[in-house]
């Protein structure tokens, strides 16, 4: 499993670091064995909607570390019923296992923007280039 180091400048709270890449694309990483709970994920989401003033942009979440996530943070990460400037998600995953959880989370809560699953940030950032 490729690991994403974030950067010096990147903003840390409990749970996640999260920056603007280089390239255009937001990174948001969550630390080894996270819980969060929806303070946690709108505090993050709020991090995401300041790194550009009236730019929109994609998402690539590295969720490999997460150890459980709250109902309401799941629906809150979809973006349905916010204001968001995200235009596409890629989300990063582990194992066949949290595949399935993922798709099981997206088929019910159903992001309003562009979202994939990925094993690979590569393949990730690709996929997310096209909605630069």
């Amino acid at each position: 499993m490729e690991t994403i180091t974030p950067p010096p400048y990147a903003t840390e709270t409990g749970n996640f670091f999260t920056w603007m890449g280089t390239d255009g694309i937001c990174r948001t990483i969550t630390k080894p064995a996270a819980e969060i709970d929806l303070e946690s994920a709108v505090e993050n989401s709020n991090i995401v909607t300041a790194l550009y003033k009236n730019k929109k942009f994609p998402l690539l979440v590295d969720s490999r570390n997460i150890r459980s996530m709250t109902k309401e943070a799941r629906r809150h990460f979809s973006t349905n019923g916010r204001d968001t400037k995200i235009t596409s998600m890629a989300i990063l995953v582990k194992s066949p296992l949290s595949r399935v959880i993922g798709n099981f989370f997206m088929g019910i809560n159903k992001p309003q923007v562009p979202t994939r699953l990925f094993d690979s940030e590569s393949e990730a950032a690709q996929w997310l280039k096209q909605y630069l």
